[in-house]
Protein backbone atom coordinates (compact mmCIF):
# COMPACT_ATOMS: atom_id res chain seq x y z
CA UNK A 1 0.00 0.00 0.00
CA UNK A 2 1.00 3.53 -1.15
CA UNK A 3 -0.07 7.10 -0.10
CA UNK A 4 -0.38 10.33 -1.98
CA UNK A 5 -0.74 13.19 0.03
CA UNK A 6 -1.72 16.23 -2.31
CA UNK A 7 -1.12 19.99 -0.91
CA UNK A 8 -1.27 19.23 2.95
CA UNK A 9 0.55 22.29 4.35
CA UNK A 10 1.00 21.35 7.84
CA UNK A 11 4.24 19.97 8.52
CA UNK A 12 3.13 18.21 11.98
CA UNK A 13 0.11 16.65 9.79
CA UNK A 14 3.00 15.19 7.30
CA UNK A 15 5.02 14.08 10.25
CA UNK A 16 1.92 12.41 11.84
CA UNK A 17 1.29 10.67 8.67
CA UNK A 18 4.90 9.07 8.45
CA UNK A 19 4.18 8.13 11.54
CA UNK A 20 1.23 6.27 10.66
CA UNK A 21 2.42 4.88 7.76
CA UNK A 22 5.16 3.32 9.66
CA UNK A 23 2.38 1.96 11.82
CA UNK A 24 0.80 0.24 8.75
CA UNK A 25 3.19 -1.00 6.88
CA UNK A 26 2.75 2.05 3.87
CA UNK A 27 5.90 0.82 1.53
CA UNK A 28 6.24 4.57 0.11
CA UNK A 29 5.20 8.21 0.86
CA UNK A 30 4.78 10.43 -2.23
CA UNK A 31 4.71 14.09 -1.30
CA UNK A 32 3.22 15.85 -3.94
CA UNK A 33 2.27 19.74 -4.68
CA UNK A 34 2.91 22.08 -1.16
CA UNK A 35 3.51 19.01 1.29
CA UNK A 36 6.73 19.31 2.72
CA UNK A 37 9.10 16.44 3.02
CA UNK A 38 11.32 15.63 5.65
CA UNK A 39 14.27 16.94 3.79
CA UNK A 40 13.95 20.97 2.44
CA UNK A 41 14.90 21.54 -1.10
CA UNK A 42 18.23 22.74 0.57
CA UNK A 43 18.80 19.58 2.37
CA UNK A 44 18.23 20.66 5.48
CA UNK A 45 15.94 18.54 8.20
CA UNK A 46 12.42 19.65 8.53
CA UNK A 47 12.57 19.98 12.36
CA UNK A 48 8.62 20.28 12.65
CA UNK A 49 7.81 17.23 10.71
CA UNK A 50 10.60 15.25 12.16
CA UNK A 51 10.13 16.25 15.65
CA UNK A 52 6.27 13.95 15.34
CA UNK A 53 7.79 11.55 12.84
CA UNK A 54 10.03 10.13 15.40
CA UNK A 55 12.36 8.62 13.09
CA UNK A 56 9.40 6.99 10.85
CA UNK A 57 10.81 9.46 7.93
CA UNK A 58 14.12 6.98 7.84
CA UNK A 59 11.64 3.75 7.67
CA UNK A 60 9.00 4.59 5.19
CA UNK A 61 10.24 5.29 1.74
CA UNK A 62 9.21 8.62 0.61
CA UNK A 63 9.49 10.59 -2.85
CA UNK A 64 8.71 14.65 -3.67
CA UNK A 65 6.55 14.74 -7.14
CA UNK A 66 5.97 17.75 -8.99
CA UNK A 67 2.88 15.86 -11.02
CA UNK A 68 0.14 14.26 -8.76
CA UNK A 69 -1.75 13.91 -12.41
CA UNK A 70 1.60 12.00 -13.96
CA UNK A 71 1.78 10.05 -10.49
CA UNK A 72 -1.95 8.67 -10.43
CA UNK A 73 -1.52 7.87 -14.62
CA UNK A 74 1.99 5.83 -13.22
CA UNK A 75 0.04 4.45 -10.45
CA UNK A 76 -2.66 3.24 -12.45
CA UNK A 77 -0.50 1.60 -15.10
CA UNK A 78 1.40 -0.35 -12.32
CA UNK A 79 -2.18 -1.80 -11.73
CA UNK A 80 -2.75 0.62 -8.23
CA UNK A 81 -6.54 0.76 -7.30
CA UNK A 82 -6.29 4.40 -6.74
CA UNK A 83 -8.83 5.95 -3.90
CA UNK A 84 -9.41 8.97 -2.41
CA UNK A 85 -9.82 9.89 1.11
CA UNK A 86 -12.86 13.16 0.38
CA UNK A 87 -16.02 14.23 1.19
CA UNK A 88 -18.05 14.44 -2.29
CA UNK A 89 -21.19 13.53 -3.45
CA UNK A 90 -19.28 10.37 -5.46
CA UNK A 91 -17.93 8.90 -1.60
CA UNK A 92 -19.31 5.97 -0.30
CA UNK A 93 -18.88 5.30 3.88
CA UNK A 94 -15.21 4.07 4.68
CA UNK A 95 -17.17 1.10 6.77
CA UNK A 96 -19.11 0.04 3.67
CA UNK A 97 -15.99 -0.68 1.34
CA UNK A 98 -15.71 -4.05 -0.15
CA UNK A 99 -13.48 -5.93 1.73
CA UNK A 100 -9.68 -6.37 0.28
CA UNK A 101 -7.62 -9.53 0.46
CA UNK A 102 -4.12 -7.99 -1.24
CA UNK A 103 -3.58 -4.36 -0.26
CA UNK A 104 -0.33 -3.99 -2.34
CA UNK A 105 -1.84 -2.16 -5.13
CA UNK A 106 -3.73 0.25 -3.08
CA UNK A 107 -3.08 3.75 -3.13
CA UNK A 108 -4.68 6.64 -0.95
CA UNK A 109 -4.94 10.06 -1.64
CA UNK A 110 -5.38 12.91 0.96
CA UNK A 111 -5.39 16.08 0.36
CA UNK A 112 -5.06 19.48 1.93
CA UNK A 113 -6.36 20.12 5.18
CA UNK A 114 -8.98 23.47 4.30
CA UNK A 115 -10.02 22.60 0.87
CA UNK A 116 -9.44 19.12 0.47
CA UNK A 117 -8.54 17.10 -3.04
CA UNK A 118 -8.97 18.92 -5.58
CA UNK A 119 -11.99 17.67 -8.16
CA UNK A 120 -9.59 17.29 -11.24
CA UNK A 121 -7.75 14.59 -9.15
CA UNK A 122 -11.41 13.16 -7.77
CA UNK A 123 -12.66 12.69 -11.59
CA UNK A 124 -9.69 10.43 -11.74
CA UNK A 125 -9.47 8.24 -9.22
CA UNK A 126 -11.03 4.89 -9.03
CA UNK A 127 -13.15 5.18 -5.56
CA UNK A 128 -14.15 7.90 -2.95
CA UNK A 129 -14.64 7.15 0.59
CA UNK A 130 -15.46 9.27 3.32
CA UNK A 131 -15.95 8.89 6.75
CA UNK A 132 -19.57 9.63 8.62
CA UNK A 133 -19.47 12.64 10.76
CA UNK A 134 -22.21 12.93 13.08
CA UNK A 135 -20.93 15.84 15.55
CA UNK A 136 -20.98 19.68 14.75
CA UNK A 137 -17.66 19.98 12.76
CA UNK A 138 -17.92 18.74 8.78
CA UNK A 139 -14.66 16.91 8.64
CA UNK A 140 -11.66 15.12 11.01
CA UNK A 141 -8.02 16.56 10.83
CA UNK A 142 -6.30 14.49 7.64
CA UNK A 143 -3.59 12.70 9.01
CA UNK A 144 -6.63 11.71 11.97
CA UNK A 145 -8.73 10.80 8.95
CA UNK A 146 -5.80 8.83 6.91
CA UNK A 147 -5.00 6.58 10.15
CA UNK A 148 -8.58 5.60 10.57
CA UNK A 149 -9.34 4.88 7.22
CA UNK A 150 -5.31 2.92 6.46
CA UNK A 151 -6.14 0.73 9.34
CA UNK A 152 -9.40 -0.09 7.54
CA UNK A 153 -7.54 -1.26 5.10
CA UNK A 154 -6.05 -3.60 6.82
CA UNK A 155 -8.86 -4.61 9.26
CA UNK A 156 -11.86 -4.75 7.75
Amino acid sequence: MVAVLQNIRSSHNVGSIFRTADAAGITKLYLCGITPAPIDRFSRENTNLTKVSLGAEHSVSWEKVKSIVSLIRDLKSDGFVIYAIEQSKQSMPFHKMEQIEDHSNVALIVGDEVRGISQSILHVVHHIIEIPMHGKKESLNVAVAFGIVVFRFLYP
